[in-house]
């Protein structure tokens, strides 16, 4: 189903403000981990660790679901389709990976956050639970950029579904006559 294109720019104005502002605040979250896991000094470690709950439960976890749920709708709504080509799969299952993952990872930081609200953090508490925040950020940025570089790049290849949908609709046309099928447009 073709969402008409004014509904069609509001959904993806929505997708873009939605993924990017995830992308912008793990970065976020990641300057925090590091400050978190190298300051010395005990009042920014505890701020560090305080902030990233914060910024986990309430920017990071609903930008990702508002990412993955506008590119739902953008993509059923749109001739690209959800299964059709191996990009817009890929994005799906790294979105859906990657938001799994947050909602686990959250709960370690739940935890390092409620240590730091309890007292003050040294160099060496919970240091195995607080350098994977590093990691586990890293990934997360690193994951995000390849989501958006499918986006922009759009690499060609269609899934075994797409290639069914292109062929029944060069059928479908003039009574079964063979012809070109319209690509997608350049933007989605």
């Amino acid at each position: 189903m073709a969402m008409p294109p004014a509904l069609r720019k509001l959904a993806l104005t929505a997708h873009i403000a939605s993924s990017v502002g995830w992308l912008g605040s793990v970065a976020a979250f990641l300057v925090l981990a590091v400050a978190g896991l190298t300051s010395q000094d005990a009042q920014r470690v505890r701020g560090a660790y305080l902030a990233m709950e914060l910024t986990g439960w309430y920017v990071i976890v609903p930008l990702a679901l508002a990412s993955l749920l506008t590119g739902l709708v953008q993509s059923l709504g749109t001739p690209w389709g959800l299964l059709r080509h191996y990009w817009v799969l890929a994005k799906l299952v790294l979105t859906v990976v990657a938001t799994f993952l947050l909602l686990l990872h959250m709960q370690v930081v739940d935890h390092v956050a409620g240590a730091a609200a309890r007292a003050n953090l040294s160099g060496g508490d919970l240091s195995h639970m607080r350098s994977p925040l590093v990691f586990d950020a890293a990934a997360a940025v690193a994951v995000l950029l390849t989501t958006t570089a499918l986006s922009v790049y759009k690499p060609r290849g269609l899934t075994r579904h797409g290639w069914r949908v292109r062929n029944e609709g060069r059928t479908d046309r003039a009574g079964g006559a063979t012809g070109s099928m319209a690509v997608p447009p350049a933007r989605a």
